[in-house]
């Protein structure tokens, strides 16, 4: 609404003392001030313009990119947790079943290609192969995607993903949340910043939550955190910040229900679990403390360098739900190959159960970068300068606890398929059987420059250079032996002694990635973009990974995994882009087209004198991405994306196979056809506010599995959301959140021949936020 200011009396002043009175005016001077227009404009909370990266000098609209942003706002209101449920509103992003060599935790897919190796906090790659479970400490999430080593570092195929901590602010404010629902759902967390001085300030975040998982009798979430930060120096040249965080969670591993075939074992219930669940445990703790020196030495010339040490613990204890299913006597168990025909129906558990993956992940790091802006030739530019030196250590110490007291195996009890008993009742004794060390280093100088050429066009580009060496070392640990006719009677004394180190198996490479863009503005409020860059991946990408050399020379058959010594894997991207602000900025609509080559990943060698994998596996991504973020009108807010991804498998045997390539021409595991997102909240009368969302997922190939045939698609599926919320004053609201409004059994995770991950069940929420 618009009001027009009443006119102003200007100010008197006193005459001054004189002899004689001064003389009064006839009459004062009138003067008519301008109308002021007073506007009930909500803050936009769901476009952000810029990115943490200093090596990102222009906003978004002008950043020759597609890149999502996922605002605290976003987060807050569809009250989603999980990194899983957070990176749910980014189409082309998925989640496999958290297993193999990587262990279980987060195990994410970027446009078809492996991106769990690809988050980074503040900047600051996280490692660590665990369940990253809640955002109390996030200001944002940032997904940038394409081949992107170029910005942070090996690997990147499909791209990355960003986490912004939050930080202290100049000003004074204390929110504290509480939450209640269903399935025990209870949280309460506490953002209070508050400065000390002009240039001080102190923040604060801690969180306290625990809740049954919807739809599931068994798995919970159990955690608290806390995250105390400082700043010195706000507003001035120089600023200091120094950041802890600290978490721990105490939670059920997720692996889900009996899966056969890329499909659910007719019949079985998704609430059903079949691991132990008085055995299973997943114990996460992460520290980290982060320097963030800053300095303007100058308007042109600005330093900024990064300090994080951390460490990453996770305990678990897992029963995955393998083994032979029989649902017919006589028949084969389903998904078995080969293998005696069942006599009973039931389900037999088998392979990795009651196994113990204790692990340690620590970093340090420090990253510096100077941006020098300057003008060259009327063309104003903008070069920002880099090096970032981190250490990585990894250590795995693996057991198993369902074991009789002499270290054998125990006899797992047959389940009922359809109503499992979740409850070990056997021996419990816990035996060592592997312990493996790993490490990394990484040295890597880069340097990004953006020129405006006019008012209409700019040019981008960006290089990076970085040594990378890795190492991982395998203990030789005395494990059981069970009697055979040969040795009637084994030693199985000091069973879990360590009884050699290995040789470490190493990896060292020097990587150049790069990546360019020309950025053309038909208005000032819209961009047209190209870009094109490049990732390459060393055989040990990462530090909870590892090389396997060669252990059997020519002329002997080439092994099928030795890689220590091959040359990095490589990928390209190319893309073409629209950007555009309307309505006074409030929405930005995104648009690209984008193709993602693999030109050389690797794969076993055929050739008896190449012992090591051959660079000969070819696979691409094409498609497109639509998007849509910020405000409507001033009431209507809206955050949406549509990516469709067309993935192909060009080639998956080494040159000269003989045999035939059942992999080429099919789609890449986890990589959907179709995604959407849609999450939009319009403000009503009365200080009502309600909200929508639907994600939709198509139907995907899980893996590669001969057991599980990939041409037998895991169907898509849709979830809806809604939310109501009430502002009763200034200080106080409410929030009503209904997640998987029409209870939809679908499943996430998916090892074709294993387990299946049901999504989450429907769900109440009411959370009551107060700030003063």
């Amino acid at each position: 609404m618009a009001e027009d200011a009443p006119a102003a009396t200007p100010a008197v002043e006193s005459a001054p003392a004189a002899a004689e009175p001064a003389a009064a005016p006839a009459e004062a001077e009138k003067v008519q001030l301008p109308a002021v227009k007073v506007q009930d404009r909500q803050v936009n909370e769901y476009k952000v313009e810029t990115l943490q990266s200093p090596k990102y000098v222009k906003p978004l609209l002008d950043t020759p990119q597609n890149i999502t942003v996922i605002s605290k706002k976003v987060i807050e209101d569809q009250n989603v947790l999980t990194l899983r449920d957070i990176l749910g509103n980014v189409p082309g992003i998925t989640f496999g079943a958290g297993e193999g060599g990587g262990g279980y935790g987060d195990s994410i897919s970027i446009r078809g290609y492996a991106g769990s190796n690809d988050v980074t906090v503040d900047g600051v790659r996280d490692s660590g192969q665990y369940t990253r479970s809640d955002p109390f400490n996030l200001e944002s999430v940032e997904v940038v995607k394409g081949a992107n080593s170029a910005n942070s570092g090996a690997g990147a195929v499909g791209g990355n993903i960003n986490l912004v901590s939050k930080t202290p602010k100049a000003e004074r404010f204390t929110r504290v949340s509480l939450g209640l629902g269903s399935d025990s759902y209870d949280r309460a967390t506490i953002d209070t910043n508050q400065p000390v001085s002009d240039s001080i300030a102190l923040r604060l975040n801690a969180m306290k939550h625990e809740n049954d998982v919807p739809g599931r009798d068994v798995e919970k979430f159990d955690r608290w955190g806390i995250a105390p930060s400082v700043a010195f120096g706000l507003g001035g040249d120089t600023q200091f910040s120094l950041a802890l965080f600290h978490q721990e969670d105490d939670n059920t591993p997720q692996y889900g229900v009996l899966f056969r075939n890329n499909r659910k074992v007719p019949g079985v219930d998704r609430n059903n679990y079949y691991g132990y669940s008085n055995i299973d445990v997943q114990q996460i703790e992460n520290s980290t403390a982060t320097g963030i020196l800053d300095h303007k030495f100058s308007d042109a010339l600005s330093l900024r360098n990064l300090t994080r040490v951390g460490r990453t613990t996770q305990f678990l204890v897992v029963d995955p739900p393998q083994g032979n299913v029989c649902v017919e006597v006589g028949q084969r168990p389903l998904g078995a190959t080969s293998g005696n025909n069942c006599t009973a129906v039931g389900y037999t558990p088998s392979g990795p159960r009651g196994n113990i993956r204790d692990t340690t992940n620590e970093i340090v790091s420090n990253q510096t970068d100077l941006t020098w802006r300057t003008t060259l030739g009327g063309m104003s530019n903008a070069l920002v300068t880099g090096v970032q030196v981190t250490r990585e250590t990894f250590e795995l110490t693996g057991g198993n606890k369902l074991r009789n007291a002499n270290g054998s195996p125990a006899t797992l009890p047959v389940m009922d398929i359809y109503d499992p008993d979740n409850l070990y009742t056997g021996p419990v004794n816990y035996f060592r059987t592997s312990k493996s060390e790993g490490e990394q280093k990484n040295l890597a100088v880069y340097a990004f420059d953006t020129l405006d050429l006019t008012k209409q066009w700019a040019l981008t580009a960006g290089l990076r250079v970085e040594r990378n060496e890795g190492s991982s070392t395998a203990y030789t640990v005395k494990t059981y032996t069970a009697p055979n006719d040969n040795n009637p009677t084994p030693d199985n004394s000091n069973l879990g002694s360590i009884t050699a180190k290995g040789d470490p198996a190493e990896n060292e490479d020097t990587l150049f990635s790069y990546r360019a863009g020309v950025v053309y503005k038909p208005v000032e409020t819209a961009s047209i973009y190209v870009n094109y860059g490049n990732s390459e991946t060393p055989s040990k990408a990462s530090v909870n990974g590892s090389c396997t050399p060669v252990t059997n020379p020519p002329p002997t058959p080439p092994q099928s995994n030795a890689n220590c010594n091959v040359d990095p894997e490589e990928a390209v991207s190319y893309e073409i882009g629209a950007k555009w602000d309307l309505f006074d900025a409030r929405l930005q609509l995104t648009g690209a087209i984008f193709r993602i080559e693999r030109t050389n990943y690797r794969v076993a060698s055929v050739d008896p004198t190449e012992p090591e994998q051959q660079l000969d596996g070819e696979s691409r991504v094409k498609g497109f991405e639509l998007g849509a973020t910020g405000l409507i009108t001033q009431k209507w807010s809206v955050f949406g994306s549509y990516a469709y991804l067309d993935s192909e498998v060009k080639q998956n045997l080494a040159d000269g196979a003989t045999a035939i390539d059942t992999q080429k021409g099919k789609d890449l595991p986890n990589t959907p056809r179709n995604g959407f997102n849609l999450w939009t909240t319009y403000k009503l009368p009365l200080r009502l506010e309600v909200g929508y969302g639907a994600q939709y997922q198509g139907s995907v190939l899980p893996n590669n599995s001969a057991a599980a045939p990939n041409d037998v698609r895991v169907d898509g599926y849709w979830v809806h959301k809604a939310s109501l919320g009430w502002q009763a004053n200034r200080n106080f609201n409410l929030r009503l959140n209904l997640n998987n409004l029409t209870d939809e059994e679908y499943y996430t995770r998916v090892r074709g021949t294993g387990w299946a991950t049901p999504g989450e069940g429907r769900q109440a929420v009411v959370t009551a936020n107060y700030e003063f």
